[in-house]
């Protein structure tokens, strides 16, 4: 049995040769930001995927919402579980096409690791605050920072260059430079629609009869009828156009299905009317922190006193947030 070094990854390497997609991101080089030795048995994408589960960020995720503000249920959604589930569609489609898994894997894993508490709600009120200093908040910026800038007391987890692309590029204007990474990028929508729908009915948010009868019928009546549609569609479009890709009907259908989410669900009034809670707390805490910049934690020394302020409260889980919020209170 082999077991150097120098035999892992050239088993790595010819395995690769062999069975990836020419397209696919190989394992070798590692491309860091710090030069350091590879493991002896993880590839540099797996060694990426330990370091983002073993982060603090990636633990704080089971603590922060999906959809709803402090759900009671058991059975809700959070940042977490929808990472976990996005992560594994993601993995189905790279082996289907022949890609790079553990890449794949560690984006997967990473990427939302800058959502600050409260969802959707959460990220408007601090891009709200920041635009008042003249700067903007993106959860996929922030992700970036948290691996860079901020994890292992502002060392950074020093994450290879595809699986930063990846986690930056998840969603915004540019495209990630990897087929791996724009896995992600479209199932990341696949996923968080097709769960927050099932979310949605059994907070009675919206019905049954709700959803847009042409995009149900097209893509399934179940969760699981239009995560393996699209998955399939995926897979199908992205072999015949040598980039990952949608067919015109299926993934127009999934962006009318989003942007009947967003306005029935994310954004609309039955979650607006439980999130006030939510942004009255942010925006309080924000104000507060900064004219007492003596009470946040300094993990990166060179950060002004908005972004540590930012850095700060993107990172608190949604109860962590409110239970703060309400000591504030109590103590004026």
């Amino acid at each position: 049995m082999p077991t150097d070094t120098q035999t892992f990854e050239a088993r790595v390497r010819s395995w690769e040769a062999e069975y990836l997609w020419d397209l696919a991101t190989p394992s070798y080089p590692a491309q860091r930001g710090e030069p350091e030795a590879d493991s002896p048995v993880r590839t540099p994408f797996q060694r990426d995927r330990d370091r983002i589960v073993h982060s603090k960020a990636f633990r704080r995720l089971k603590h922060k919402t999906q959809v709803f503000v402090a759900p009671e249920g058991d059975h809700y959604r959070t940042r977490l579980t929808h990472t976990l589930e996005a992560c594994f569609i993601s993995r189905t489609v790279a082996r289907a096409l022949g890609l790079n898994e553990d890449l794949t894997e560690a984006i997967g894993l990473g990427h939302d690791l800058g959502h600050p508490p409260f969802g959707h709600i959460g990220e408007e009120v601090l891009d709200e605050a920041l635009q008042e200093h003249g700067l903007r908040f993106r959860h996929n910026e922030h992700s970036l920072r948290v691996v860079d800038e901020l994890e292992r007391d502002g060392r950074g987890l020093n994450l290879t260059e595809p699986v930063r692309d990846g986690i930056l590029n998840h969603t915004g204007p540019d495209k990630p430079a990897t087929l791996e990474g724009r896995v992600v990028r479209i199932v990341d929508r696949v996923a968080y629609i097709n769960h927050d729908i099932d979310d949605a009915l059994r907070a009675g948010i919206i019905e049954e009869a709700d959803l847009p009868v042409e995009q149900i019928e097209l893509l399934g009546e179940t969760g699981a009828q239009r995560i393996d549609l699209l998955v399939q569609d995926m897979v199908e479009r992205s072999r015949a156009e040598g980039d990952i890709a949608q067919s015109d009907e299926v993934g127009g259908a999934m962006l009318r299905l989003r942007k009947f989410m967003f306005e029935r669900v994310y954004l609309g009034e039955e979650a607006r009317a439980e999130q006030e809670r939510a942004r009255l707390a942010l925006r309080t805490l924000f104000d507060h922190y900064l004219a007492n910049l003596d009470e946040v934690p300094a993990t990166d020394p060179d950060a002004d006193a908005v972004q540590r302020v930012t850095d700060y409260i993107a990172g608190m889980t949604d109860r962590f947030c409110l239970s703060t919020y309400d000591q504030l209170v109590a103590r004026q």
